[in-house]
């Protein structure tokens, strides 16, 4: 079973229409709920027991600083890659170490994915 998945309205439309060819239940925020607050979307993505991926580097802010709670997120730091690639890399990652980013604040860079506990 795939898990919800939240893309906060920061994320590459590209992603959200490959997750969803790939088969997974995904709110876009840009379509749904337009200028929402990073703390609503993360506030939803927690309600909805989903996983969060997002562009917008203020997500690891209100998780570590303000410790607001989360399922997990996917932090996407790929400025230079065109919107296919970073699209497929997302995909990938989802599709083959879901259950370690579960609980978890990732970030997916150029040539790495960084996996951080949340432990609060």
């Amino acid at each position: 079973m795939n898990p919800l998945i939240v893309a906060d309205e920061s994320v590459d439309f590209a992603i959200i229409v490959l997750l969803r060819e790939s088969g997974f239940e995904v709110l876009a925020i840009l379509e749904d709920y337009p200028s929402w607050s990073d703390d609503k979307v993360l506030d939803l993505a927690f309600r909805q027991v989903a996983y969060l991926i997002t562009e917008d580097k203020d997500f690891g802010e209100l998780t570590f600083r303000f410790q607001k709670p989360s399922h997990g997120i996917l932090l996407v730091r790929l400025p230079q890659a065109e919107s296919e690639v970073k699209a497929a890399l997302v995909l990938e990652i989802i599709q083959s170490d879901f259950e370690r980013l579960w609980k978890k604040f990732s970030v997916l860079e150029p040539l790495k994915l960084r996996v951080r506990p949340m432990n609060f």
